[in-house]
């Protein structure tokens, strides 16, 4: 908030307003001039009421809140259904509610007037084409799924007269088409190695890694582990992984060292129940985007280009192919729900390949 803070102190510099007429209007002045002037982050809506709640409550602004309009409205509603009727997680709710903002500010409000009502499949069509142009396929099948979320809303509430859902068109790109990055094992070790183990912080970024590298949590699991998720005498952890689920995978004598000296650093001081915590006041849980974080600092350390977490899952696929594990067991280690999945790691082992492969016909190549 306090980054905010300084944002916004200083846009009000530049516009000549004072403090204490920042409200909800100028809010969205700010952050549209925020996206206009090409900023890279910009917070949403959400993020800035904190900031105006805190400003209200020391008096600083004394209006009271306009009303809200009948896009937020419409958000607000949209919001509950997702967590009430369909339990998706807040990332996803954020995430949806995002698209759904950009997607009613641009196709359904006609000379300032808000008239979703008036939603047609070519309106559909242009934002699809625009979203296309500046994103990957992938992120593009995401706004696919997040537009026929909204649109499902819309039609079950009795908002557009059609279930505009079946009109949004899909987007090209072919599942196992790609060769999934990986990492080779003495990038690994380097990349573990280049953790500072004298330090607190040290030990937690080595314990963090060496959970994704040995067994190949994603962020979000490793993020949301919990101190009873060990299971010490069993020699098990505790996945909660997405939907809900939850999956026990052994625990590797090197894993559980790594967790003993992170736990002796004294991180249990506080009571909370989350295991891996913050190492500058005030200790809270981490989030998940801190994994990226922690991973990309130690590839800088070791002299490698900053990758994600998710690669490091990739590169412990890889090593169980290489060492004769099958996809069902990778499947099982990784929590694929889908064997699919698994296999598309089958590329990587170009040895195995090689070896099955068919001579190229009409000569050698």
């Amino acid at each position: 908030m306090l980054t905010d803070l300084g944002r916004v102190g200083r846009w009000l510099e530049d516009t000549q307003l004072r403090v204490d007429q920042f409200d909800e209007e100028r809010m969205e002045a700010f952050l549209i001039a925020r996206h206009e002037a090409g900023q890279r982050w910009i917070p949403g809506s959400r993020a800035m009421v904190p900031l105006l709640t805190y400003l209200r409550e020391t008096g600083i602004i004394v209006a009271e809140p306009a009303s809200a309009s009948p896009l937020e409205t419409l958000l607000e509603q949209y919001r509950s259904w997702m967590v009430r009727e369909r339990g998706l997680a807040l990332a996803t709710v954020l995430r949806y509610e995002k698209t759904a903002r950009r997607f009613l500010r641009e196709q359904a409000t006609i000379e300032d007037v808000f008239a979703p009502a008036a939603l047609t499949g070519a309106d559909i069509n242009a934002f699809l084409l625009r979203e296309c142009d500046r994103v990957s396929a992938g992120s593009a099948k995401g706004r696919v799924a997040e537009l026929r979320s909204l649109l499902r809303f819309l039609y079950l509430q009795g908002i557009i007269a059609s279930a505009l859902g079946t009109a949004v068109p899909p987007v090209s790109g072919w599942r196992l088409a790609g060769v999934p990055p990986t990492m080779t094992a003495a990038d690994i070790q380097a990349v573990l190695d280049g953790c500072d183990r004298s330090t607190a912080v040290g030990v937690r970024d080595y314990a963090i890694m060496i959970l994704i590298a040995r067994l190949g949590l994603r962020s979000i699991e490793v993020a949301r582990l919990e101190l009873p998720d060990v299971d010490w005498r069993a020699g098990e952890l505790i996945i909660r992984g997405k939907a809900g689920r939850q999956d026990r995978l052994p625990l590797p004598a090197e894993v559980g060292e790594a967790l003993v000296a992170y736990l002796s650093t004294g991180r249990t001081s506080d009571g909370a129940r989350r295991l891996f915590l913050s190492c500058r006041a005030p200790r809270r849980p981490i989030r998940a985007d801190l994994v990226g974080d922690v991973v990309e600092r130690a590839c800088r350390r070791a002299g490698l280009p900053a990758v994600g977490p998710h690669r490091l899952r990739h590169a412990l696929a890889g090593e169980l192919l290489r060492k004769g594990a099958g996809l069902v067991a990778i499947s099982q280690v990784l929590r694929h729900q889908d064997l699919a999945t698994t296999a598309l790691y089958a590329k990587v082992d170009l040895t195995s390949l090689r070896r099955v492969a068919q001579a190229w016909p009409g000569g050698i190549r």
